[in-house]
C-alpha cells in the first residue's frame, strides 16, 4: 500500500534490469567482473561475492553484497537474457552502475 506520509524518507534506490542479446552469460568469472565494475563505478563497497555456475553452456547466478546493499544477477545464456536486481543506499550512485 502506498503512503504519502511526509515523515518517511528515501533510504535508497532499487533497479530491476532485464538485459537481452547479451553474450558470455555462461562465464562466471566474466559475469562477476562486470558486476564488480558496476559496483566500483557506483562508488559502492563490495563486502562479499558469491557466484554459482550451473554447468557448461548453462547460466550463472550471483550476488555482490555491498555495504550499500546488493547487486544480483541470473543469466540464461541459451536465450541471451540476464536479469539484474540492484539496490543501493548511502552515497552510492546506482545510475553509474
Amino acid at each position: 500500500m502506498a503512503t504519502t506520509d511526509p515523515t518517511l524518507t528515501k533510504v535508497g534506490t532499487h533497479a530491476l534490469i532485464d538485459v537481452r542479446g547479451a553474450d558470455r552469460l555462461d562465464e562466471p568469472a566474466y559475469v562477476e567482473a562486470i558486476l564488480r565494475r558496476a559496483a566500483k563505478a557506483a562508488g559502492a563497497t563490495i563486502l562479499q561475492a558469491h557466484f554459482h555456475h550451473f554447468g557448461p553452456a548453462m547460466g550463472v547466478t550471483g550476488v555482490l553484497m555491498l555495504a550499500e546493499s546488493h547487486i544480483s544477477i541470473h543469466t540464461w545464456p541459451e536465450t541471451g537474457f540476464a536479469a539484474l536486481d540492484i539496490f543501493m543506499c548511502g552515497a552510492a550512485q546506482i545510475d553509474r552502475a
